[in-house]
Formats: C-alpha cells, structure tokens, sequence
C-alpha cells in the first residue's frame, strides 16, 4: 500500500488496512505512508497547510519499490488529495516497465497514475476505492467492496448500471478517462491522456461547480481529446451543485458527439465506488443502463 498523494490520517489508514486484510490479503505499508509534509517538502508539516505524504522523491520511490518488488502482487493506493502529477518526472519507466504488470488500484488524484501506468507501460489499471477512504469508513459499502475484491481477485464480469441515458445508443471499446480535473491537468504535458477515439470515457469528479465543470469540458472538446470516442459513462458528482444543471451541462457539451451517453454509475467519489478497469474492453447501453466488461481486460 502507497501513498501517492495526501498525508493520510492514521485511524483511517489502521481501518483500511484491516478492511484488506478481512479480504484475504496480505499488506504491506510502504516506508513512507506515514509521513506527513508541506507542499515544499519541507517537514513538519504545518498546521492548517496542504500537505503531501512524504516527500516527492520518496514517495515516488515507495512506488517504485512496490511496483518492482516481485512479491508484492498488487499495489493500492492510501487515498487521493493532491501530489500524484508530482511524481511523474521523478519515476523511471524503463525500470518499471521491466518490472512486468500487476494491479495499481486507486482513484481521484491517481487517475494521473492510471493515465501515465496505461500510457507509458501499455497495462490497465483499477480505478476504485481506497484504503483510507471508504475501505476504511465506518461503514463501507457493501457492493463496493465485493467490486474491488473482485477485480483485485479475478472473476466473472460484473455489470455497472447506470441510473439515466442522457442520449441512447450502444458501443464497445476499451475504458479510459478518471477524474475530470486530472485528466484537464494533464493535458498539454508529456503525460496527457491519449485521445478517447474508439474509446468508451468514463467521468468524474467532487465538490466542482457546474460551471467548473463545463468549462473542463469545453477545454477537453477544443483540445480535440473527445474527437471519435465511443460512448460516455458518467459516474458520481458528489458535492457537484444541481444534478438537474449538471444533466444539463453535459447534454449540451456532451450530446452533440452523437454517442451513447449514461449517466449515474456507481464509480468516483461517491457513496458507492464500484472499480473499473481502465484500459480494458467495455460495452456501454445506454438503452439498458448498463456499463458491461467484456473478456479481455483481466491482466
């Protein structure tokens, strides 16, 4: 387990880890989750400051070791925040790249872990809940941790339904995209995503204003990230204003790319957080309100 991002609060983290172990598995805490600084690096942290969970050298390094370390078979990560884009220069993808695949779990702020991981090394990756989140709540949610046990163990694929078609239609193509801020952050960089054609896009985000929102997405549609995607899976906009004005906002940004649009799956920071699997091959009804996987993806 890493900490790629955030300082993580050391009752949720105990949780957490319990929570894993209660799934069967073994876990290790990488040296450096504990660890708590400023956005500078510099230690102690101060109070009221954003920090970081350790510095950014050594919490590249913790992946690093966890991602290379043969007898580490998955590597999940602590919680989100802010820090993952931190790392992205810091890691040496020849050295990870030769350390062969295995799952990298997370979500929120390590969608730039997913979109760098996929990108770089060519492997899927598992977007879900995370150990100091809501693994480690008081009282998680129940599917949401049958969903990350099984993508974590393997098993039949597990349909996602969604709650509304923003526009109707059906299509298949492997899954990208994460949280919407970090996918925008990433663009103009040497990690930006790569263009969604003939791609299935899921979204989400927290605590953005609408108005946030639309503009994430203009950006996204004037870059030309959106040209030829396939369908888009909108997940939970916890804490995102109006559901009513955020429908609106994306049927009119969204709707004119003429795909399936599906809107409320279970997955992002809401109270229910079903994992995915980016990279993988995915058929989207929009018409059923079904976000299916398909044989391919296991890694």
């Amino acid at each position: 387990m890493v900490a790629p991002s955030g300082p993580v609060e050391p009752g949720r983290l105990a949780a957490g880890c319990a929570a894993l172990r209660a799934t069967g598995l073994n876990v290790t805490v990488a040296k450096h989750v504990p660890d708590s600084v400023n956005l500078d690096d510099s230690a102690p942290r101060r109070a009221g400051w954003q920090g970081l969970a350790g510095t950014d050298a050594n919490r590249a390094a913790d992946l690093t070791d966890a991602w290379c370390d043969p007898g580490v078979r998955a590597v999940v990560c602590a919680r989100g925040g802010y820090g993952a884009t931190r790392l992205l220069d810091l890691l040496d993808w020849d050295v990870l790249a030769a350390a062969g695949p295995k799952p990298l779990h997370g979500s929120s702020d390590v969608t730039a872990l997913h979109v760098a991981f996929g990108n770089r090394l060519g492997v899927t990756t598992s977007f879900g809940p995370m150990v100091a989140g809501l693994l480690g709540a008081d009282d998680p949610d129940a599917a949401s941790t049958a969903s990350f046990r099984a993508a974590l163990f393997g098993g039949p694929p597990v349909p996602v339904t969604g709650s509304a078609a923003l526009r109707p239609g059906r299509a298949e193509g492997p899954l990208t995209g994460g949280t919407l801020s970090m996918l925008t952050a990433l663009l103009g960089t040497p990690y930006a995503p790569p263009p969604a054609a003939g791609r299935v896009v899921f979204l989400e985000d927290v605590t953005e204003a609408p108005y946030r929102i639309d503009r994430m997405l203009v950006q996204l549609l004037q870059s030309g990230w959106f040209d030829g995607v396939a369908g888009i899976a909108l997940g939970s906009w916890d804490g995102c204003g109006d559901p009513a004005e955020l429908a609106a906002v994306f049927t009119a940004r969204l709707g004119p790319l003429g795909v399936p649009l599906l809107a409320g799956v279970p997955a992002g920071h809401g109270p229910r957080q079903h994992t995915l699997e980016l990279g993988a091959p995915v058929r989207i009804d929009a018409d059923a309100l079904t976000l299916v996987p398909l044989p391919g993806g296991a890694r």
